[in-house]
Formats: C-alpha cells, sequence, structure tokens
C-alpha cells in the first residue's frame, strides 16, 4: 500500500524521497525491519494473551531431559510469524504480482490449517489434532492452486537467451548490446534449474514428450503434480523439524534467506545474464515477501530460543514449509530442496525409515526394532545425551554449509 502512495505522490508531487519506494532493495531493508519491530514487540503481547487463554502446550513424556520443564509454554506462536509477515508485505510489495498473491494465500491457507490443527489439540482436547487425511487434503488442495496459477497465469513467464551463434552475431554487430537485448520475448515454459546438469535446465514436459511430443499439451498435469508432492513434502518436513526450541525457526531463516538471494539475481536481467541462470521477469518481487518473513523468522527466534517462551505450533510449521516450498517454486528452484532442506529431509527420512523398519522387524522377528533411539533426528541426539541447544546449533551450522553448497550448485554443471 505504501508503495503505490509514494508512487503517487512522486508522480504527482515530486514528494521529496518518495522515489525511494521504487527500489527493491530499500524496501526489502524496510521490510525486514518491520517485521522484526512487529515480531519483538507485538510477539511478546501475543505471547502473553496466548498465556492468558491457557493455550499451553501439552507434553507427552517421551523420557527426554528437560522435558516436563515445557509444560504450559504457549503455543500457537506461529501467528507472530504470519501476521509479521503478511503486514510489511501489504505495506511494501507491489500487490497486483501474481508471485505476492501466492505466497499471501499459501501463508494464509497453510496458517489456517495449522491453526484448525492446533484449536483442536488445545481447545477439544484431541492430542491428535486434525486428522492426517484432511492436512494431506488441504496440501493437495494448495499445490492445485499454485501449481494451476503457475502453469496457465500469463504473468508467470521466463526470457530465455538466443541461441549462442545469434548472440555473437548480436554483439559482433554492436559490442555495447545489453542484456536485454541478447533475450528473447517472455515466453509461457515448464522449464527449471537442475544441479550438476550441463545448463542447469530440466523441463517438465520431457518426462511425457518423449512418449510423443503431442503430449506437451499435457504437461501441466505433470507440474502440478510435482508442485503437489514438493508443497507436501516440505511442509510436512518443517512440522517435523520443529521439536525443540529454536530448530525450526533457525533452520528455515536459513534456508529462506537463500532463496532470496535466488529470488533477486533470477529477477534481475544483469545478475542472472552474468551467472548464466535463468531469467524471469517479476519474480523480483519475491524479495520484499523472503525480507519480510526472513525478519518474522529471526524476531520469533527472540522468544523460541532455548527455553522457549514460545512454541509455534502448527500454526507456524506447517505455514512455514509451504512458504518455502512455494517460493522455490517460483523462482524455479524447486530441484534444489533436498540439498537446500537437508535438514527437513534427514528428518522426514528419520521417521519413514525408523517406522518401516519397526515394522519390517515386528513382522519378521515378532519384535520391532529401532535404527535411531528415537525419531525425528534431533531426538535420537538428545537421547545420546546432547543438550537440546548444542543439537539446535549444529543443526544450523550444517543449515549454513547447505546453503553454501547450494548456491555453488548453480556453476557446477
Amino acid at each position: 500500500m505504501l508503495y503505490y502512495l509514494f508512487e503517487y505522490l512522486e508522480k504527482e508531487f515530486q514528494f521529496p524521497g518518495a522515489s525511494l519506494f521504487g527500489f527493491l532493495t530499500f524496501r526489502a531493508a524496510v521490510a525486514i525491519i518491520l517485521s522484526l519491530l512487529i515480531s519483538t514487540i507485538y510477539g511478546k503481547r501475543i505471547i502473553n494473551f496466548l498465556r492468558k487463554q491457557q493455550v499451553g502446550e501439552t507434553i507427552r513424556d517421551l523420557g527426554l531431559e528437560g522435558q516436563q520443564e515445557k509444560a504450559g509454554t504457549p503455543t500457537m506462536g506461529g501467528v507472530i510469524i504470519i501476521l509479521a509477515t503478511i503486514i510489511p508485505v501489504l505495506l511494501l510489495a507491489k500487490l497486483d504480482n501474481i508471485y505476492i498473491i501466492l505466497l499471501l494465500v499459501t501463508t494464509v491457507w497453510m496458517g489456517v490449517i495449522g491453526f484448525i490443527d492446533d484449536y483442536i489439540k488445545k481447545f477439544k482436547n484431541d492430542k491428535e489434532g486434525l486428522k492426517g487425511r484432511f492436512k494431506i487434503l488441504g496440501q493437495v488442495g494448495l499445490g492445485i492452486i499454485v501449481g494451476a496459477t503457475l502453469y496457465f497465469h500469463n504473468d508467470v513467464t521466463i526470457k530465455e537467451k538466443f541461441p549462442v551463434e545469434q548472440q555473437q552475431e548480436l554483439v559482433a554487430e554492436n559490442p555495447n548490446i545489453s542484456p536485454f537485448e541478447l533475450l528473447q520475448k517472455e515466453s509461457k515454459s515448464t522449464k527449471t534449474t537442475i544441479p550438476f546438469v550441463k545448463g542447469n535446465e530440466f523441463d517438465y514436459a520431457d518426462l511425457i514428450t518423449w512418449i510423443s511430443p503431442d503430449l506437451e499439451k499435457y504437461a501441466w498435469i505433470i507440474f502440478i503434480l510435482a508442485t503437489i508432492f514438493i508443497i507436501t513434502a516440505v511442509s510436512n518436513g518443517a512440522n517435523l523439524t520443529d521439536g525443540i526450541d529454536g530448530l525450526a525457526a533457525g533452520t528455515s531463516a536459513i534456508i529462506v534467506l537463500t532463496l532470496g538471494i535466488f529470488a533477486w539475481v533470477s529477477g534481475n536481467v544483469i545478475f542472472s545474464s552474468y551467472l548464466d541462470i535463468m531469467y524471469i521477469p517479476r519474480v523480483e518481487e519475491v524479495t520484499i515477501y523472503i525480507a519480510a518473513f526472513v525478519g518474522a523468522l529471526v524476531g520469533f527466534l527472540w522468544y523460541n530460543t532455548y527455553p522457549a517462551q514460545v512454541f509455534m505450533g502448527d500454526t507456524g510449521s506447517l505455514t512455514i514449509g509451504g512458504i518455502i516450498a512455494v517460493i522455490a517454486i517460483a523462482v524455479r528452484k524447486e530441484w534444489l530442496i533436498p540439498l537446500l532442506c537437508g535438514i527437513f529431509l534427514a528428518e522426514n527420512l528419520s521417521v519413514v525409515l525408523q517406522v518401516g523398519y519397526f515394522k519390517y522387524t515386528k513382522k519378521k522377528f515378532g519384535e520391532g526394532r529401532r535404527i535411531f533411539k528415537m525419531s525425528p533426528l534431533h531426538h535420537h541426539y538428545q537421547k545420546s545425551g546432547y543438550h537440546e541447544s548444542k543439537i539446535v546449533t549444529r543443526f544450523w551450522i550444517v543449515g549454513i554449509l547447505l546453503a553454501i553448497m547450494t548456491i555453488v550448485t548453480l556453476k557446477i554443471r
């Protein structure tokens, strides 16, 4: 809203300083500062409100050190993250940008699913919360909306470079030619970025066009199915990671900040040309959303680090995972998720392996056996005697290393 206000003031009245809001970097800086202030200042008030409403965490006795001390800690704190993200975005982003609209829809959609889950747990005294099939149904619904929009909406395009021979001819004719002039017109495409492959590009349509070129018109089905899978996997991965103080919020902040770098360079024709990566018109506006989101996560950590004063609950964890997935798909870096979100992947796999191996050994030997002392993975280390602060810090370090490796993969071909 402020973007449009200052744009009007500059255009009509040449208002001093109004032009600053035309710069993406300025708006991103304001967004992160504003979200930090909202999450830290008003976060405390929300925590006090949740405490008065007796929205405290019910702790199951898993035999973990310091576990019972957490009983009664306010949960549903994901509301802090959601509000601290949405408010700066509404004030500073271009609200007619399709990527911003999709991310706002994702935030509200997943936030509602998580809120309902937490509400049932707290106020209906049902420890299971929202049934798993309803969560999956909600994630699938979001995947269909996001996938269909990104495939069919006219503003979701890419600009590819002319073939090398043609580029050389253009440069020979005009040595001072700009990167813009080396790009073809905007086009709809199902291409995405994939690491360790020449050109770093992969087209979802290739999954079916090898059968017959005529099947390209059905590529939207493949793309939407891939979107559904990614959103479901990442949101559940974030949900499983939210098990000890500061783990989910901290690792998510690292992931989102990395995606912010991708969004900025992918939407900038000069940097995308220099780095030889896909140029995606209008996706740079996602940087504003990411800045607000990072600020909200870091501000939430103020109260969520050990010993936590608030837990995010499914209201926060499902929302965080959904947002990360949609950003990755929007900037066409979703195939980097297994590496970038390696912490989420490890947490997911530890549960799948633990449950699968337990069932297999129980059927074969009559007694279930375990791979880990407890799953998800962070509980295994707790059972091994590590303090949760040490576990969280080391997981953050691993997350930073994975983020660096993810960025490096863009130049490994």
